[in-house]
């Protein structure tokens, strides 16, 4: 019997989305191969060991439990043991970590980090590839190396004038996306479709990160691939978006209101595979390993474009990565104990 430390929570701005991602993970844990080992992260960057009921998690309020106890984790290499921070002295040891954590300290390299230099084997991406891929424009460069297309785009600080941003959209074209460098669930992401609604959409992404990007909009919709493993990779069924207007936000991505997602995506079965193929190509130079889900746009004329990889991508019932697993016959309990196995394993 192995004990998975599972981290949920964190500071960012995606903390909901971890609670529900960490819970369908959680559910779906198998109890007699794997013991967890809960440890949530408040908002405000506090670590606390929770052993109370997981429907805490789903409705959002488990810090407010008994359950909670202060915790740390041992940094002494090799020790795998996390610290009880209440008076007691106690401490609990583990296998390895599952990090659950959306977005910035979390999701970014910065947990990974913590965990490589105390020797944690680490189910999912490492410290590289994490902060790699949560860098839309390093992770952009580095794909198109590789001779897979990326979109056209202007990366800016704080500290460069107004109007050299608009120049950049006026050479771009319109309508165009505007998106914090370093951001996920889409917060802060803007389509512009002319000049005079720029301004403000700068200032939006500028509140999730200190860079943003000005990205070409490319023609065409969506398609995700779900990829698993370390030298040997397997691909999920490709997926695909179906928008009826505007771009998967926030609100799209965790409501659906007006798009719909279709897997296996309504593409020939020669196009799957090329994405898949892709995916693969993108998975590898990107250093990820575990499990990671692979997102490209797909225009009219059959291009393949890389748009961003997301190295923990959402896990409750509803998400796409264990959708399009599921579709290419691993269902959730099954995926859940491949991850850990993996991630022992790397």
């Amino acid at each position: 019997m192995q004990t998975i430390l599972v981290l949920f929570g964190g500071s960012s701005t995606e903390h909901e989305v971890s609670l529900q991602s960490a819970h369908g993970v959680l559910v779906h844990l198998d109890r007699d191969r794997y013991t967890p080992l809960m440890v949530g992260i408040t908002r405000s960057g506090r670590w606390l060991r929770y052993s109370g009921p997981l429907s805490h998690l789903e409705r959002g309020d488990w810090q407010g439990h008994p359950a909670c106890v202060p915790c740390t984790l041992s940094l002494d290499r090799g020790e795998r043991r996390l610290l009880l921070l209440d008076g007691s002295g106690a401490s609990e040891p583990f296998d390895a970590a599952l990090p659950i954590l959306h977005g910035k300290n979390g999701e970014d390299g910065t947990v990974q980090g913590l965990l490589e230099l105390s020797g944690i084997p680490i189910i999912g991406c490492g410290t590289l590839s994490s902060a790699l891929c949560m860098d839309k424009d390093r992770a952009h460069k580095l794909v198109a190396l590789t001779g897979v297309r990326v979109p056209r785009s202007a990366r800016f600080s704080r500290d460069m004038a107004l109007s050299q941003i608009i120049q950049a959209g006026a050479d771009l074209g319109y309508p165009l996306f505007v998106k914090p460098v370093r951001s996920g669930s889409s917060f802060g992401i803007s389509k512009v479709i002319d000049p005079h609604h720029l301004p403000d959409a700068v200032e939006a992404a500028f509140a999730h990160d200190r860079d943003i990007l000005l990205e070409e909009a490319i023609p065409g919709f969506e398609v995700g691939c779900a990829v698993l493993g370390n030298e040997t990779l397997t691909v999920g069924a490709v997926d695909e978006i179906e928008l009826s207007g505007g771009f998967f936000d926030y609100t799209e991505k965790y409501g659906l209101i007006t798009s719909r997602i279709h897997c296996p995506a309504r593409i020939s079965t020669e196009k799957a595979a090329e994405i898949q193929r892709t995916a693969k190509t993108i998975y590898r130079a990107l250093d990820c390993r575990v499990f990671a889900r692979v997102d490209m746009f797909l225009t009219p004329s059959g291009e393949i474009v890389f748009n961003e990889v997301n190295t923990i991508p959402g896990f409750t019932v509803h998400s796409r990565y264990p959708g399009m697993m599921r579709a290419a016959g691993l269902e959730f309990s099954a995926l859940v104990s491949e991850l850990i196995r993996l991630g022992v394993e790397a």
